[in-house]
């Protein structure tokens, strides 16, 4: 078993990502992931009824990693309301491709690890490129 994971994004981010993240691992993903749009159009209990069932859909029985896009936004808040629900959640705010890919490295990780070991990806994904960085990876100008 593994934990789910749950993306809750502004529009289709969370699809999208889903998605390259899956392709550049070999094109398939290791564990059960669903991704969840948050439009101007969807009322927040539709959203939150939604948000439940794709957790529940998604828990094996070792929980659910919910990845947000924005701390404090809509999704965010969604995300939030689910934790004291049925099952294990944890969230991690602030998606991006290298947090997903760490995700999805790491599908046998405990959540509350594989959480830290999120965030850390997400972390340390970010970084200015200069020239030492762009050499490191073979790059050179």
């Amino acid at each position: 078993m593994s934990v789910g994971l749950l993306l809750i994004t502004h529009g289709d981010i969370g699809a999208n990502l889903l998605y390259t993240a899956t392709r550049i691992l070999g094109g398939t993903c290791p564990v059960a992931a669903r991704a969840l749009a948050v439009t101007d159009e969807t009322q927040r209990d539709a959203l939150l009824a939604e948000a439940l069932r794709l957790a529940l859909e998604v828990d094996s029985g070792d929980g659910v990693l919910v990845l947000a896009d924005l701390y404090g936004s809509t999704p965010a808040n969604i995300a939030c309301s689910l934790q004291g629900g049925p099952g294990a959640i944890q969230i991690v705010a602030g998606l991006n491709l290298p947090m997903l890919v760490r995700a999805l490295n790491y599908p046998r990780l405990p959540l509350a690890e594989l959480a830290l070991k999120v965030e850390a990806g997400g972390r340390d994904g970010v970084l200015i490129c200069a020239s030492q960085q762009c050499a490191a990876m073979g790059v050179m100008p």
